[in-house]
């Protein structure tokens, strides 16, 4: 009788828990679109002069100004901006002259490539590097640990960049030069799901597959390079707390191994904040990559944004941020859903 009347009390917490969830995610979203509607207002831009240019009319100047609805008080154009938000009108691209949520749908899948790619390399390396360099903490692999995460944090990435490009590319010729793909290949594959790698291989073009992963490479190894850092010394830190517990001294003088106590039981535990760690790292790259996407003439969402900026195309600029905001949004909400589900005491 008790366990039948606890599953109601258990439904209930667990559809107030959905809720709150929802519910900061909704206000996490309006923040978002505030801001994002302030900086639009803020910035020294006039977008009627980008659309109409600056030999245009005083009537025209006008007249497009009151198309735009720039006439009205400010809190009735952010509820104008919200609207067409919600209805996915992002505005049309001054640069462009296309919808802007149509030129996003366009560059988004390479950067997200490109960001995935490096987030892959940042985890697959820095996280066995994190356990070994607290395994062996002092030791000799910790020290080289922990100057390898220095660099990564302290060289700039635009410089890390260039200089790759001179030594792999100009130099030693081991990858493709910048951009996402020769010219010679541009179209060949119809696109899929947009990633290049992805579509050639599914469409079986392996020629264009080692022509797009030969540009990717070192773009992909640089961004890899600052997820690795950052991952690696997270892990580290992590862990050596975890090792600290009671629960790990209890283990040893169980007679557990070494290496038994670390991965079974302290990197378990570590893994639950790491998750998120990983998710904040994914979500950098993808907005981050706006000096590496310049270095490389990456055809992204950062490219775009800064192109469009220097275009003084506002609508598309405030559309690539409000993307980049959402980006945060859904993967720090993937992030509590998987620790949920790794942690069973946040249950």
């Amino acid at each position: 009788m008790s366990s039948r009347s606890g599953l109601p009390a258990q439904a209930a917490v667990h559809a107030f828990s959905a809720f709150g969830i929802v519910a900061q995610t909704a206000a996490t979203f309006a923040g978002l679109l505030l801001i994002t509607f302030l900086i639009g207002r803020v910035l020294p831009i006039d977008p009627v002069l980008a659309a109409v240019g600056e030999r245009a009319s005083a009537d025209v100047y006008e007249k497009v100004r009151v198309e735009l609805g720039l006439n009205l008080p400010l809190h009735v154009q952010f509820w104008n901006y919200a609207v067409k938000v919600l209805h996915g009108d992002l505005g049309r691209s001054v640069l462009t002259a296309n919808p802007v949520l149509t030129d996003i749908r366009r560059v988004f899948p390479a950067t997200l490539e490109l960001a995935t790619l490096g987030t892959l390399i940042g985890v697959l390396l820095g996280v066995p590097i994190g356990v070994v360099a607290a395994a062996r903490r002092g030791g000799f692999i910790d020290r080289v640990a922990r100057v390898f995460a220095l660099f990564g944090y302290s060289v700039p990435i635009f410089w890390l960049g260039l200089m790759g490009l001179l030594l792999f590319y100009a130099r030693l010729g081991w990858v493709l030069g910048p951009g996402r793909i020769d010219v010679a290949y541009d179209e060949v594959v119809a696109p899929l799901t947009g990633a290049l790698l992805v579509d050639s291989a599914l469409r079986g073009e392996w020629e264009v597959f080692r022509n797009a992963l030969g540009h990717i490479v070192l773009p992909a190894a640089v961004l890899g390079w600052l997820s690795l850092a950052y991952i690696s010394r997270m892990t580290r830190s992590f862990l050596l707390a975890e090792l600290g517990e009671e629960y790990v001294t209890t283990a040893r003088v169980k007679g557990l191994s070494e290496w038994r106590v670390i991965v079974r039981h302290a990197l378990r535990n570590a893994l639950v904040p790491l998750v998120t760690v990983i998710a904040l790292s994914y979500a950098t790259l993808l907005e981050g990559s706006v000096l590496t996407e310049t270095v490389f003439a990456w055809p992204g969402l950062g490219m775009y944004i800064t192109n469009s900026l220097l275009s003084a195309d506002m609508n598309a600029v405030l559309g690539g941020t409000l993307v980049v905001g959402c980006v945060f949004i859904g993967l720090n909400l993937l992030s509590d859903l998987v620790y949920r589900l790794v942690d069973p005491r946040v249950r």
